[in-house]
């Protein structure tokens, strides 16, 4: 089978058989896709756009304006030692942590881009600086889905405690580059003048915003074409088949296959089963973030030359990590509050969010790490300034 797929004409021929099959999926149930497509738009234009939107335009500025240089001398003794990265790839991290996905891999990519960072300490970025934001953890998982306050909030430190220990774990990819070494470290950065800047970072967050949007309108077709034809629930037989000795389910294999394409919409079917097993699936379907947001990053990365590959096995290893992260937690603070009137809500809930409300919190958001950076920046300047008087020439 490997030989004739390795073979050019046999993968086209598959490729059109595939698109074949799709064309006509879309004939048999047009009244589901444009249902569906009619979702996705109210995701878009009521919660990505509105929450991503800001921070793509502070990342963009952070990196153009050279303040993650600033950052950078205040935390490379911190960055360095713990994940082998030079300090200005702080500016990731940070943004990964509050922006939510895929701002963190956006702003590593920029960094590498611009000459801040080698290839080497990108791809490390890549595997660990990518993250779900606060506010889906918290406010839609937790208490939308699971109804428990607590349950975000477990969720969202095991979701950043996984991340961090992948990063302590990619310290050892390519371990003879030495962070802010290499070839590509050494590009001659220049900042960019604010009118410049400004308008490169609004276009270039806007064209970003619409191929984010592009992808969750796409995956939430191919999931909703998918349930109907029944393709779903016959791949979700053979994978319980073939996982059964491990306890695996037909309707945990749906809401497994379900997460691995599209993390909202299978984080949104969990409310059946276990209180314990759902929170830990909800866990690995955070963590690895899914195709639909894989087919974002890659859509940044571009003819970057940065790995894919190492990507893909850094959100497998944070998906992994959380699930087990979530388990000890669950041990040490059992959830004894069940599920609520919030299991009817599910992916509704996200997608009639008031647009006002949402862009309203992520700008408030996007403004106070912008003033952390500004206040970083000129806090390092006073130092310099200061060390420099003090040992004249």
């Amino acid at each position: 089978m490997s030989r004739l797929l390795s073979r050019q004409q046999y993968r086209d021929l598959l490729l059109g058989l595939g698109l074949l099959l799709a064309a006509g999926a879309l004939v048999l149930w047009p009244s589901e896709a444009m249902e569906a497509a009619r979702t996705g738009l109210a995701l878009c234009g009521n919660v990505i756009i509105p929450s991503l939107f800001p921070f793509f335009v502070l990342s963009t500025l952070v990196v153009e304006l050279g303040m993650s240089r600033y950052l950078g001398r205040l935390l490379q003794p911190v960055m360095a030692p713990l994940f082998r990265v030079n300090g200005a790839c702080a500016t990731a991290l940070a943004l990964g942590v509050v922006g939510g996905y895929p701002v963190g891999a956006r702003t590593a990519i920029s960094l590498y881009q611009s000459g801040q960072c080698s290839k080497t300490e990108a791809e490390r970025l890549l595997a660990f600086c990518n993250n779900c934001g606060p506010a889906f953890i918290l406010g839609v998982v937790g208490t939308g889905i699971f109804g428990s306050g607590q349950a975000g909030l477990l969720l969202y430190l095991g979701h950043i405690a996984a991340s961090l220990l992948v990063g302590l774990l990619f310290r050892f990819y390519k371990p003879s580059q030495r962070p802010g070494r290499g070839r590509e470290a050494s590009v001659q950065f220049q900042t960019a003048r604010f009118p410049v800047a400004f308008t490169r970072a609004v276009t270039g967050a806007l064209q970003s915003t619409l191929n984010i949007c592009a992808f969750i309108l796409l995956f939430t077709v191919v999931i909703r074409i998918l349930t109907v034809s029944g393709w779903l629930t016959g791949a979700a037989a053979c994978l319980s088949t073939l996982f059964h000795p491990l306890g695996l389910s037909q309707t945990w294999a749906e809401h497994l296959l379900a997460g691995f394409l599209e993390m909202s919409t299978g984080v949104s079917t969990l409310t059946s089963g276990a209180l314990t097993g759902r929170i830990s699936m909800a866990a690995f379907m955070l963590g690895w973030a899914g195709i639909s947001v894989h087919c974002q990053v890659l859509a940044f990365l571009g003819d970057s030359g940065l790995s894919l590959r190492t990507y893909l096995v850094g959100k497998a290893l944070h998906g992994g990590l959380s699930a087990v992260l979530i388990s000890l937690l669950l041990r040490l603070f059992p959830m004894d509050c069940p599920a609520s009137v919030y299991l009817a809500q599910q992916t509704e809930a996200i997608a009639h969010l008031d647009f006002h409300t949402a862009l309203t919190i992520s700008a408030v958001a996007a403004w106070a790490v912008w003033l952390a950076f500004l206040a970083l920046a000129v806090y390092v300047v006073k130092k310099s300034s200061g060390k420099k008087s003090s040992h004249p020439v």
